[in-house]
């Protein structure tokens, strides 16, 4: 674990490995990197804006389901947006194949599963 972080946080231990790739690749590399940090931002802004500004419902805690959830998808992009970018920098230097991700079809299936949901629920409230 702690290899790990470290991987995390020191550059120096990305870069002792294998050979400089094209710096427009590392460049590209951190672009999307810093993507993934503004789409976290922005699920912990939507987060904290649904708990401030999104009306009590009749259902029990709605607010703060939605809240929470952003907030954590938020989190799992931050920490995503980490270990994408070390990986990638790491299979560049060492001339590998990029390594594959699951982690955007999964967070467009939660996306979507919460669009459904809520749908769902401004349905049910508005039949009342």
């Amino acid at each position: 674990m702690r290899a790990l972080l470290k991987s995390w946080f020191d550059p120096r231990d990305v870069q002792r490995v294998g050979s400089t790739p094209d710096y427009r690749f590392s460049l590209a590399n951190e672009r999307t990197f810093l993507a993934w940090v503004r789409t976290g931002l922005a699920l912990v802004a939507g987060g904290l804006a649904a708990f401030q500004f999104l009306p009590r419902t009749p259902m029990t805690h709605l607010r703060e389901t939605i809240a929470v959830v952003l907030l954590l998808l938020g989190g799992a992009v931050a920490f995503h947006s980490v270990r994408h970018w070390t990986r990638t920098e790491r299979a560049m230097r060492l001339d590998e194949d990029l390594p594959p991700s699951h982690f955007p079809a999964l967070l467009a299936g939660g996306v979507a599963l919460g669009s459904l949901v809520l749908a769902g629920a401004l349905i049910f409230q508005g039949s009342r």
